[in-house]
């Protein structure tokens, strides 16, 4: 179905060019849209799909320590949308104050989406709801050190920004005008919460992520937070008790179609297209994050069998085999620390995984060595094109 434009425009004039901004209409999306039988059985897939993500922390042996890499992975993935070279182990790096191997404020806006996320996440374990407030909250998280800190972190914009070119004039899109922003907000938290949104909560999802992108409403840092706003939702609507459905990594490797998809609502209304595109991605991400799971999950299990027909030290190795797999960059100290054996206890153990080639040392050193489990590390690594773990030289 082809609505038109699902907005209007307003001609302002930055930096002495004229330009056509878009203010949106609120949702939901009228005419109501279109439910095909195809579309539907697309919805149900993806339901399902959500519905085993969400069952897989039951098979985990701990849940927390696949939140721990696969948010990580994330933050890895949104970031490298936005430009950014930094890879899973230069995060694991620079956590450990360790030289990555890229350029630090790479680093640091990965490290910011972590906290931003988790920020999030224990704001609404608290009670707190989800709403502009948090999502202002979660922004100033974002942008609190490095590239973009400069730009009103927390703060709705109160100047025009556009997408696209080098000047206003030459912009692909321009969001709406600064006076707009707050308006346009509050409507868009009243449709997250509930108001007008008649919808199944992954087709508010699916609908609030492009009126956010749309409303652009913050200087800088609007594609991370509108693709982290997907999975708060979701698991602030009780689809998922964890959010764990995180769709960088498809709107990475789709990219020109995203974009093409969120140009076409703007200007034709059709959002039944993207809503296609939006719930293929949903069964795709949630499907390839059990099965990065269960790969996870299969791989300790095979180590763990392969340290205990080793016959030496079995006890501690195991014990340091589990902080691994938790943490799969580490030095002795840090894994010392984390599973309180004693530092000769843990070179010892460290040696036996060596052995077994289930760990490498990772930077030729004597003093200060960093030890990586690299096929753990290689399941997280699916699609971030990242090599090897890399590292510096000294500490930061």
């Amino acid at each position: 179905m082809i609505r038109g434009a699902t907005g209007t425009y307003r001609v302002t004039v930055v930096g002495g060019e004229s330009i056509r901004a878009f203010i949106p209409h609120p949702l939901p999306p009228q005419p109501p849209l279109e439910m095909t039988r195809e579309r539907q059985r697309l919805l149900e897939r993806a339901t399902l799909a959500l519905g085993r993500l969400d069952s897989i922390t039951l098979l985990l042996p701990d849940a927390d320590i696949f939140l721990y890499a696969y948010i990580r992975r994330e933050a890895l993935l949104s970031s490298q949308i936005e430009g950014t070279q930094s890879s899973f182990s230069d995060l694991l790096l620079f956590e450990m104050e360790e030289t990555p191997g890229v350029p630090l404020e790479d680093v640091v806006e990965v490290s910011n989406y972590v906290a931003a996320l988790e920020y999030g996440l224990e704001k609404l374990r608290s009670g707190f709801p989800l709403c502009n407030r948090l999502i202002r909250e979660m922004h100033a998280v974002l942008l609190s050190r490095g590239r973009g800190s400069g730009k009103q972190p927390g703060t709705f914009r109160r100047t025009q920004n556009w997408i696209g070119g080098t000047r206003p004039g030459q912009a692909h899109f321009v969001p709406p005008p600064p006076d707009v922003v707050e308006t346009a907000m509050a409507q868009l938290e009243r449709f997250i919460n509930g108001e007008g949104a008649a919808y199944p909560a992954l087709i508010n999802a699916a609908l609030a992520h492009v009126q956010f992108e749309t409303i652009h409403p913050f200087l800088d840092g609007n594609g991370r937070m509108g693709r982290l706003l997907i999975a708060f939702m979701l698991h602030h609507d009780q689809l998922l008790q964890r959010p764990l459905l995180y769709l960088s990594l498809y709107f990475k490797e789709h990219r020109e179609r995203y974009y093409r998809l969120l140009d076409r609502v703007r200007g034709k209304g059709d959002w039944e297209a993207w809503l296609d595109f939006f719930l293929e991605s949903v069964a795709f991400t949630a499907q390839n994050a059990v099965e990065t799971a269960r790969r996870l999950v299969d791989l300790c299990r095979e180590d763990t069998r392969r340290v205990q027909k080793a016959g030496k030290r079995v006890s501690s190795t195991l014990r340091l085999l589990e902080a691994l797999c938790e943490r799969p960059l580490t030095t002795i100290g840090k894994a010392a620390e984390r599973t309180g054996l004693t530092y000769p206890t843990v070179a010892a153990g460290m040696q036996v995984l060596e052995r077994l080639g289930i760990v490498r040392e990772i930077t030729g050193r004597r003093r200060g060595r960093i030890f990586s489990y690299e096929r753990y590390l290689a399941v997280l690594n699916a699609g971030t094109d990242e090599a090897l773990p890399r590292t510096g030289t000294g500490s930061r």
